[in-house]
């Protein structure tokens, strides 16, 4: 079992906020929200729909660059404030 912690960025765009995870981008990790919590809480639902996917194709889940993912052999729990 594996822990992966994927870096996102939400940012403002006209009326409401854009959420995406760079290092999954291209299959699909973007998203947004009305505000910033709802950006965050969409993006994080999306990651996890793109991760499930890759694995059901066989497809190799991304463990580096480092700035981009952290991979952990332990489970974790990550806490956005």
């Amino acid at each position: 079992m594996k822990t992966f912690i994927f870096r996102v960025v939400v940012e403002p765009d006209e009326d409401r906020w854009h959420a995406y995870c760079p290092i999954l981008e291209h299959k699909g990790g973007a998203t947004w929200g009305y505000t910033k919590e709802e950006a965050l809480k969409n993006i994080r639902e999306v990651v996890e729909m793109t991760i499930e996917s890759m694995i059901e194709h066989g497809e190799p889940i991304p463990e580096e660059p480092d700035e981009e993912v952290k991979v952990s052999s332990e489970p974790l729990v990550a806490v956005t404030i």
